[in-house]
């Protein structure tokens, strides 16, 4: 009879946990993907939103360690336009704890694929992205 309580009540747990993290999932969703139509579209506005004041790219690349603050990494993008529809983007991972997060995303354009992880905070002024450690592979 235990084992049968234990069966019964456990699914029961997971989907009241899975209802409480939903409203987050959705916010946290919403906020990466307001980076990723920022980049897209190269609108600093968008970007700056997702990203807290704090936040930082870290990456390795050509055998050096690189770390760009956040106004450094908004100045890089260019003149704000429409979406480029050769940008792909998608949400691969996503695991939240309590008022932190972390997500896997990636980037793909017709010339290099980017790699992202996103760690975020939940503020009182909502999720954002606090640090981000991206990798590049260009296409040959």
């Amino acid at each position: 009879m235990r084992k049968k309580m234990i069966f019964i009540c456990l699914p029961l747990l997971l989907l009241g946990y899975q209802g409480k993290a939903q409203p987050d999932k959705e916010s946290i969703t919403a906020v990466i993907e307001l980076y990723f139509d920022g980049w897209a579209s190269s609108d600093t506005g968008k970007i700056g939103k997702a990203m807290h004041s704090s936040c930082q790219l870290k990456y390795f690349r050509d055998g050096n360690f690189g770390v760009v603050p956040r106004h450094e990494y908004l100045s890089r993008f260019k003149a704000p336009h429409a979406r480029d529809n050769e940008v792909q983007t998608s949400i691969l991972f996503l695991d939240i704890t309590g008022n932190i997060a972390q997500a896997k995303a990636k980037i793909e354009t017709p010339s290099a694929l980017f790699i992202d992880y996103f760690n975020l905070i939940k503020t009182n002024e909502g999720w954002y992205i606090v640090d981000k450690v991206s990798t590049r592979t260009d296409k040959k």
